[in-house]
């Protein structure tokens, strides 16, 4: 870059006879830039956090839901499965794993 260009663009126009007379007198030439950086809350840094927040909580929920249901299902097996066994017996000690309809 060029010494009279400030980073990151173009200098203003500097009138030659401020030119002239600051380079006579040895004085040192300030260019003042204005910021562009925009007023309030950069949305993008904040939504990012939250859109990954917002996923881990639907993510979260999702396996709650997933396990309910397979609790469900496991429940209704073993409830299958007992009214159609009867009762189970190992070395003479029955165990009736459900009542009969009869009672």
């Amino acid at each position: 870059m060029n010494q009279h260009t400030p980073p990151g663009g173009i200098a203003p126009h500097i009138p030659a006879d401020e030119w002239r007379r600051a380079q006579a007198a040895g004085q040192p030439v300030v260019i003042v830039v204005g910021s562009t950086a925009p007023a309030g809350i950069a949305w993008r840094r904040v939504l990012f956090p939250f859109a990954i927040a917002g996923a881990a909580v639907a993510g979260g929920w999702g396996l709650v839901a997933a396990i309910c249901v397979l609790l469900d299902a496991a429940a209704h097996t073993a409830t299958v499965i007992t009214g159609a066994a009867g009762p189970i017996g190992i070395g003479g000690l029955t165990l009736k794993l459900a009542r009969s309809k009869n009672h």
